[in-house]
């Protein structure tokens, strides 16, 4: 078992049957495409992407044991482990351990609010020791907006200290690259073994050259070719100015919907535009729209020559 490779990853979308729960064979093979012909590096499951916190434990303590019997390799996937009870947190991450996934990506307990520097490390050193274990490798997860806690800057730096490499590293989804960057600074990033994930492919230069591993992405879903490309022809290529305009498209649709709707294209499979409620699938007027985008996109990228 192995840390996570550094690179490109999506925080991949969850697909879900008709009654409601999980298709985890479904997710299996779906992010075994994103690591081959998908163009991802590797794959973050039942994250905020994923509609993890949709999710019931029971289905998420069984996964990592569905990416096992499939041969996924471990090194490809961060799985999504952070719950606002420590004990979830810990069985869940403990779990994708036992499956042979050190990699998880925990959020900080995020019901309580305003809670203490203090509360949130306890909340990380409690999971790290319960588990016993230095074959973990915790990702810590900084997304504000949506858990309403945030991960300080002294509480990385002092977990990472604490526990060597079992912290492995940070997602930071605040949007905020100057955010990422203090997290890379202020841990010394992938020269001391911390690996900062910024979560737009916008930023993907600007944080490799700051010591940041990569970037864990909603819309890499859809165009990890894209990001590849422009990752091999710089960051003033026309290549990369391609991965910016196909951001920008992702960024005026609710994300998750629209990833899924694309890969419902992409597959034939309309069920893939499920979501777990309260998300919905996009509306027909937004579907209509999405398709025109894409497809002004298309006309872009064979006018430039990238296909």
């Amino acid at each position: 078992m192995t840390k996570a490779v550094r690179g490109i990853y999506a925080a991949a979308v969850s697909p879900f049957m008709a009654d409601g729960t999980l298709d985890k064979a479904k997710l299996v093979a779906y992010c075994q495409y994103l690591t081959t012909q998908g163009g991802c590096d590797g794959v973050a499951p039942t994250g905020t992407t994923g509609e993890g916190n949709s999710i019931s434990f029971r289905q998420k303590m069984e996964l990592a044991g569905e990416f096992a019997e499939a041969g996924f390799d471990p090194s490809k996937a961060i799985f999504g482990t952070g719950a606002c009870a420590t004990q979830d947190a810990i069985d869940l991450s403990k779990a994708a351990l036992d499956a042979g996934f050190p990699n998880v990506l925990v959020l900080p307990p995020f019901y309580y609010k305003n809670v203490s520097d203090e509360g949130i490390y306890r909340y990380f050193a409690q999971l790290i020791e319960t588990i016993g274990d230095d074959r973990l490798r915790v990702y810590l997860y900084h997304f504000p907006q949506m858990s309403a806690t945030p991960i300080p800057v002294d509480v990385a730096v002092r977990l990472k200290k604490d526990f060597g490499p079992v912290v492995a590293g940070l997602k930071d989804s605040s949007g905020d690259m100057s955010q990422a960057l203090a997290f890379a600074d202020a841990t010394g990033g992938v020269d001391a073994d911390f690996d900062v994930y910024p979560s737009s492919e916008s930023f993907l230069f600007e944080g490799l050259a700051r010591g940041c591993a990569g970037i864990i992405s909603g819309s890499t879903n859809v165009f990890a070719n894209y990001v590849q490309k422009g990752r091999v022809d710089g960051p003033d290529s026309e290549a990369f100015a391609l991965v910016k305009n196909a951001r920008a498209v992702a960024s005026k649709y609710p994300l998750m919907a629209a990833m899924k709707q694309m890969e419902a294209w992409r597959s034939g499979d309309d069920s893939w535009t499920r979501m777990a409620p309260p998300l919905v699938p996009l509306s027909a007027e937004q579907k209509t729209n999405l398709k025109a985008d894409i497809e002004a996109l298309k006309t872009w990228v064979s006018a430039e020559g990238h296909e």
